[in-house]
C-alpha cells in the first residue's frame, strides 16, 4: 500500500508443467493457451494470441501495424529474430512535414510539425508489417494451419468489443483526435462521446465493422493476401479514400525478414535481443554499462543497484537518440506477449500501432486501424532518424530472451520509451538477483525515458541524489493503473530444474494476464 492512497494491487504467477502464454489481455492469453492445447507450438500460440490482441485491444496493435519477435528453438538450441516493423511509403516527401515551432505533444517530444501531420491523419501512416510477420513466422516455425490460428480472432471480432471502464477510459483519452476523423469517430465515439458501460452491469459491446471479414479473408488467402490479394485491394481503396500515400508497389515490396539476434554475456548469464533499429542495441549497451552493479549478499536490489540502472539507462539513451537511425549509412502504445510451450520453446513478440489508436484513421472497407509509424522519425532533417521515403524508423520495442542457470525466459513490454527500462530491470532482477518471476514483477522499478529525467516508484522508499547522476533531476511518484508510469511488461519462464513453466504480467495493468495450457 502506498501512503496517501488506498491502492493495494497484486497478481500471482501462473505455473504449469505444460505451456504458458502471458499477454496484455486475458482473452488473448487464453486464445494462445487453447492453441497449445490443440497441439500448436509456441509460435502458433504467439500468432493466434497476437491476432486476438488486435481485436480485444485494437487501439494498441493489429494488422494495421507492425512489430518484431524473438524465437528460441529448444531442441535445436538456437534463436532467430523476425523483423516486421513498419516502413515509410516509397513516395513519402519530407517536405510535407515542416516544423511549426515548439515541441509536439507526443510520446517522444520531437519538434512540432505543422498540423501534427506526423502524429495523426493520412501522412502519419507507414506501410504495415504485421501480416507478413505472421507469414514468415508461420512458414518457418508453425505447426497448425494458419486458418486455425486466425479462427479465435475472427470469433472475437464477430462478437464485438466488450466495453468496460478501461475501454471507456482508453477511448476517452484519444477522443480529441478521434473526433477529427469521421470513420473512426463513427465507431469509437457513438453519439459523439466515448461509450460507457451501463451502471446495471449489463454487457455493452461495440461493433467492429469490417474487421471480422478482413480476418476471414486473411485466413482464406494467407497473410500475403494483405499485400497482393483481395485484402490488399480493399486496403488500397481505403488508403485512396483516406488520402494515405501508400500504393500497390509499397504493399507488394514489403517483406518481413529473418535476422540473427544480438547476443550479450552478463555476469555468467546470456541474453538475446532484437537487432537493428529496435531498443535491443540499447539493452545490450546497458548491460555493458552495468558492470559496476554489485548484487550484494541480500540478493535484493537497493539504492546502489538503482543508481547503476539509472546511470546505464541515461547513458544508453544519450547515445541512442543522437546516433541511431536508418540513414542508409549504417544498419540501424504497443502490446507485448510471451509464450513458452511444453517443449521449452520460447517466443517474445512485441507489436504496435505506435500511438493509442495509431493514426486515428479507421479504414472503412477493412475495419483496420492504421498505424502512425511516421511519428517514430525525428522531423528535423539531416539526422540518422530523419523522415524519409522507404525507411525503417527507430523503434522502442525490446523483446528479450534470457538464459540464467537452469532458467530461460522470454520478456518484453509496452510503453514507448519506458519499455527499455522495464525490460532491463526485470532481466537484471531475474539474472543478477536470482529472483523468482513473481518477485521480479512485484519489485518496484524506476523509469528513465530519455537523457534528462529519472522517475522512481515511490514504493522503493529511498532517493537517488541528482549529484550521483550528473545533475539529472529525480522525482518519486506512486504507480497507478493509468497511465502506467513504469511500462507494462510480461514474461514467461522455463525452469528446467523444476520441470515447470511460469507466466507473469504487470500487476498494475488490470487486463494483462497469463494463461496455462492445462
Amino acid at each position: 500500500m502506498i501512503a496517501g492512497t488506498t491502492w493495494q494491487v497484486d497478481k500471482e504467477v501462473v505455473r504449469s508443467a505444460r505451456g504458458v502464454v502471458a499477454a496484455q489481455s486475458r482473452a488473448a492469453a487464453e486464445v494462445g493457451a487453447e492453441i497449445l492445447r490443440a497441439g500448436g507450438n509456441a509460435v502458433d500460440a504467439a500468432i493466434a494470441a497476437s491476432l486476438a490482441l488486435g481485436v480485444v485491444e485494437p487501439w494498441m496493435s493489429g494488422l494495421g501495424g507492425g512489430g518484431c519477435m524473438l524465437v528460441w528453438l529448444a531442441e535445436e538450441g538456437r534463436a532467430e529474430a523476425i523483423d516486421f516493423g513498419m516502413v515509410s511509403p516509397r513516395k513519402l516527401d519530407p517536405a510535407l512535414y515542416p516544423l511549426a515551432g515548439g515541441k509536439a505533444g507526443d510520446l517522444f517530444g520531437w519538434p512540432a510539425v505543422v498540423g501534427d501531420r506526423n502524429l495523426h491523419g493520412p501522412f502519419s501512416v507507414a506501410v504495415p508489417g504485421q501480416a507478413d510477420g505472421y507469414r514468415l513466422a508461420h512458414e518457418r516455425f508453425g505447426r497448425l494451419p494458419f486458418a486455425e490460428l486466425a479462427a479465435p480472432a475472427i470469433a472475437l471480432a464477430e462478437a464485438g468489443l466488450a466495453v468496460d471502464w478501461y475501454v471507456s477510459q482508453t477511448i476517452a483519452n484519444a477522443a480529441r483526435e478521434l473526433r477529427l476523423h469521421p470513420e473512426a469517430a463513427a465507431v469509437w465515439l457513438p453519439e459523439g462521446l466515448p461509450p460507457v458501460p451501463p451502471w446495471t452491469g449489463d454487457p455493452l459491446r461495440l461493433a467492429l465493422p469490417g474487421l471480422a471479414d478482413s480476418l476471414r479473408e486473411l485466413a482464406e488467402e494467407g497473410p500475403r493476401g494483405f499485400y497482393e490479394g483481395g485484402l490488399a485491394m480493399r486496403l488500397l481503396a481505403d488508403c485512396t479514400r483516406l488520402g494515405v500515400p501508400i500504393d500497390a508497389a509499397d504493399l507488394a515490396a514489403y517483406r518481413a525478414r529473418i535476422t540473427a539476434p544480438l547476443a550479450a554475456e552478463h555476469r555468467g548469464n546470456r541474453f538475446l535481443a532484437m537487432p537493428g533499429l529496435y531498443a535491443g542495441t540499447s539493452f545490450v549497451r546497458c548491460l555493458e554499462l552495468l558492470r559496476e552493479l554489485e548484487p550484494g549478499r541480500d540478493r535484493h536490489p537497493g539504492p546502489a543497484a538503482f543508481t547503476a540502472y539509472a546511470r546505464a539507462l541515461l547513458g544508453a539513451y544519450r547515445e541512442r537518440l543522437t546516433d541511431q537511425g536508418d540513414d542508409r549509412r549504417a544498419p540501424a502504445c504497443t502490446s507485448h506477449l510471451s509464450v513458452v510451450d511444453r517443449h521449452g520453446n520460447l517466443v517474445a513478440l512485441t507489436q504496435t500501432l505506435l500511438s493509442t489508436f495509431g493514426s486515428k484513421l479507421l479504414a472503412p472497407g477493412t475495419g483496420l486501424l492504421l498505424n502512425n509509424g511516421i511519428m517514430w522519425f525525428d522531423p528535423r532533417p539531416g539526422g540518422p532518424n530523419a523522415i524519409g521515403p522507404a525507411k525503417r524508423p527507430l523503434s522502442n520495442m525490446c523483446p528479450v530472451l534470457g538464459f540464467s542457470g537452469e532458467r530461460r525466459f522470454a520478456l518484453g513490454a509496452s510503453g514507448g520509451r519506458r519499455i527499455l527500462p522495464a525490460v532491463l530491470q526485470i532481466a537484471s532482477f531475474l539474472a543478477d538477483f536470482e529472483m523468482s518471476l513473481e518477485d521480479a514483477f512485484r519489485q518496484p522499478r524506476l523509469d528513465v525515458s530519455g537523457p534528462d529525467l529519472v522517475t522512481l516508484d515511490a514504493r522503493l522508499g529511498f532517493a537517488i541524489e541528482p549529484d550521483a547522476l550528473s545533475g539529472v533531476p529525480v522525482r518519486s511518484l506512486p504507480p497507478q493503473p493509468s497511465p502506467l508510469l513504469f511500462a507494462c511488461p510480461g514474461a514467461v519462464l522455463h525452469d528446467a530444474a523444476e520441470e515447470r513453466n511460469e507466466g507473469m504480467t504487470e500487476i498494475w495493468q488490470p487486463r494483462a494476464a497469463a494463461a496455462a495450457e492445462i
